[in-house]
């Protein structure tokens, strides 16, 4: 019998394997046209854009195979030790990007500004099963350090902030840069051309890149993966032609020793030159950015068994033409192309820049989307394209200031070589905010020595410190678009975050206790109407403001109150069982519940769904209450009601919840006519109330005014800054989908 289930068992394993296999590679070749089309197009502007300085002085083949070897040790070192061997082992659930680094930083410690969540609130199973390992005495510092000093917590958000503004800003800059590059190839065969033609050019493929994106990259993925295949291929034969036909003797080049003697040669201006080498990093950031779409493996695998071996001999070969045909220095990757392959090449390296561009047009999307989430963004629509795959998602406003913003730029820049000074700038300091990020995640959440977290950021900061420094030496020359960007970007973020904190914070002061409003129910004369009431707050706990408000002008409210708070949590996903949190308010005559729905930062709410789920959990709750009241019946122990829903429930959580139910009885509304209800009859007339009188929707409108003896710079954030960002954003009724016909706004006004 042991030997039956023994080979039952081999035989699933031997048959689960080949399946895992074929999953891995076939996400490995879809990663091609998702994770490495801005990667896999840097070697058309890489040479260009490094010889189009003072370095063009120097062009004999010390200074050529030099730059080959800077190129070839950048690739090894960052995209290929860096991100595949460490920074995607430093994944959040599955998820990569600046705001996953922050979010296990947030969840590990109290480095965060962002946990605005309840603690109780903020616990998920799937993320508290993992075994706990000792602090060393280093990590242990360190969190103390950032929970002592507020300043550190505000500069660590601040550079997360900047991090996000670079890679929104990559968006504006990738189609640009990779669009009007690929365009002037034309120019390689008509050089008679205007350039303003080639910039016409570029800006009608723009505008068409754009304007397919409101149909999803679902529909048109399936191209995708082929095109960079293609274009992988085409590029690393092409290289290899060059190789054996100009100079097999560039393959010595990859001794570091060419850039020993680069560097001895061309001195101050050699070092200029790598604001131009840089370009060969673009899109490495996106191998961890798009990790929730793919598998670890699968990206690996991608990168080290076809990516990294067709972009080396691509370099290999441009360089090997460039040392017998140095008059070509300025179109170099063009030239290279044997003259039967040109026209296919450059249609394939059309075709392969408008790819490279929209995964960086999606990533943005995704970018804005966590971050609007988390309230450091503005509300903005978010249109699902998929009905497959929930993360592909569009945002017509971010699209269109995108497709106006890169217009503007291909326009007033017309250069490849102004626009790739601020394209390093952008990529190579998301990439170094990603180093000092993995430099806390190695000591704090992975607890290792502090020698080896201090040894990673020496080896790969130092680099990318480098490159910084040589593209902020062109900030003059184009690289000070890409700060105006990320200047614009956090201001809007650190705005916005910081005015609605004050918002909440206020709300959270003037809380009304559930004693205080019983005690005015006899002399307000409150009645009861028919129906269901959801009242949206971020409170809690006790009662918002708004609805004292309201009730103390308008004394009716229906017969079952919801409040309902929305929060977001520093994690990706939060599994759909843990997702709703139902407690009762009061006695339970009153019909009054509290319902936090949590959310992850990744995730996009459904707003159509959304009432119907709410009030079956409701009804979940009052079922679970009613078999407790057998238990009690019966004799038994039952559990605290506040369990009863499926979720753990803290003990913080219970208790704050008899806080607001110690006061209020039921003597207190006799003159309502409503008299204690067991849960089975309650939860009949919770299904009679939403028949009878629908759902309405309750939600406040707050004016919110800096107080007069606020500094200005205060007074500006919010009563301009903010004030002008929530009167054009979308309301809150309508980023949740609410009725407007059943919807009640309460207006407020909120001094800060």
């Amino acid at each position: 019998m042991a030997r039956q289930m023994d080979a039952e068992s081999a035989s699933v394993v031997r048959g689960f394997r080949p399946n895992l296999y074929k999953t891995t590679l076939c996400l490995a070749y879809q990663s091609l046209g998702i994770v490495y089309g801005d990667l896999s197009i840097s070697p058309i502007y890489v040479y260009k854009s490094t010889f189009s300085g003072d370095l063009h002085l120097y062009e004999d083949d010390h200074e050529i195979l030099g730059v080959l070897s800077i190129v070839f040790w950048t690739l090894t070192l960052i995209p290929l030790c860096k991100y595949i061997i460490f920074v995607l082992g430093a994944d959040d659930n599955g998820e990569g990007g600046t705001f996953a680094l922050y979010s296990s930083l947030c969840r590990h410690s109290r480095m965060g500004l962002l946990n605005t969540v309840h603690p109780a609130h903020e616990r998920i199973s799937s993320y508290c099963s993992e075994i706990p390992t000792k602090d060393t005495r280093m990590s242990l510092l360190i969190k103390e350090f950032f929970e002592k000093h507020k300043s550190s917590q505000i500069v660590l958000l601040l550079v997360v902030f900047l991090g996000t503004g670079m890679i929104i800003g990559d968006g504006i800059l990738t189609p640009t840069m990779s669009v009007l590059s690929a365009v002037y190839g034309i120019r390689i065969k008509a050089p008679d051309l205007h350039e303003n033609y080639t910039v016409f050019i570029a800006c009608i493929i723009l505008v068409g890149l754009f304007a397919l994106q409101h149909y999803g990259t679902h529909k048109v993925g399936f191209l995708f993966a082929p095109i960079m295949l293609i274009w992988l291929l085409c590029i690393s034969g092409v290289g290899m032609y060059n190789i054996f036909r100009w100079n097999p003797r560039v393959i010595g080049a990859l001794s570091p020793y060419y850039i020993y003697n680069f560097f001895r040669k061309t001195g101050r201006i050699g070092w200029s030159s790598l604001g131009g080498v840089v370009l060969c990093l673009t899109g490495t950031e996106a191998m961890f950015a798009d990790l929730g779409h793919f598998s670890k493996l699968s990206i690996r695998i991608a990168f080290t068994g076809l990516v990294y071996p067709c972009l080396v001999l691509a370099y290999m070969g441009e360089a090997a033409y460039l040392s017998k045909n140095k008059m070509d220095i300025s179109s170099s990757f063009y030239k290279a192309i044997p003259e039967v392959m040109f026209w296919p090449v450059l249609i394939i390296a059309t075709l392969a820049s408008v790819v490279g561009s929209q995964a960086i047009i999606s990533a943005t999307f995704s970018i804005v989307s966590q971050c609007r989430a988390l309230r450091c963004f503005p509300r903005v629509k978010i249109k699902h394209t998929s009905n497959q795959i929930h993360g592909q998602i569009y945002i017509p406003e971010v699209n269109w200031m995108l497709m106006m913003s890169c217009l503007a730029v291909v326009i007033g820049f017309r250069d490849t070589r102004m626009i790739g000074n601020a394209y390093g700038l952008a990529g190579v300091t998301v990439m170094f905010i990603t180093t000092c990020l993995m430099f806390l995640i190695i000591s704090t959440v992975w607890k290792k020595n502090v020698l080896l977290a201090v040894l990673f950021f020496v080896v790969f900061g130092s680099l990318e410190l480098l490159y910084i420094s040589a593209c902020l030496g062109k900030v003059h020359h184009g690289g000070w678009l890409p700060l105006l960007f990320a200047l614009v970007i956090v201001s809007l973020m650190s705005i916005w975050n910081y005015g609605t904190m004050k918002k909440d914070a206020f709300e959270l002061e003037n809380k009304v206790s559930l004693d205080r409003l019983l005690s005015l129910g006899p002399s307000l004369g409150i009645a009861r109407v028919p129906g269901i009431c959801l009242l949206y707050s971020n409170v809690a706990f006790g009662l918002p403001p708004m609805f004292a408000h309201f009730v103390t002008n308008f004394p009716a409210f229906h017969h079952t109150l919801i409040f309902v708070t929305l929060k977001s949590l520093m994690v990706p996903k939060v599994p759909v069982v843990e997702r709703f949190h139902v407690n009762r308010i009061g006695p339970p005559e009153l019909s009054i519940f509290r319902c936090i729905v949590r959310y992850g930062y990744k995730e996009v709410r459904d707003c159509y769904n959304f009432e119907t789920q709410l009030i079956e959990k409701v009804a979940e709750f009052l079922k679970q209450e009613s078999t407790i009241e057998d238990m009690t019946v019966r004799g038994q122990s039952p559990n605290h009601i506040s369990a009863a829903v499926g979720n753990e429930v803290c003990h913080d959580i219970a208790e704050q919840r008899r806080k607001e139910v110690s006061g209020g009885s039921g003597e207190q509304w006799s003159n309502t006519g409503f008299q204690s209800l067991g849960s089975c009859q309650e939860m009949k007339k919770l299904m009679e109330a939403r028949e009878a009188g629908g759902v309405a929707y309750m939600m406040g409108n707050p004016y919110i005014v800096a107080s007069g003896v606020s500094p200005f710079l205060k007074k500006f954030a919010i009563n301009i800054v903010y004030g002008f960002l929530r009167r054009n954003c979308r309301r809150p009724a309508i980023a949740l989908g609410v009725p407007h016909t059943s919807l009640l706004e309460v207006g407020m006004f909120y001094q800060v």
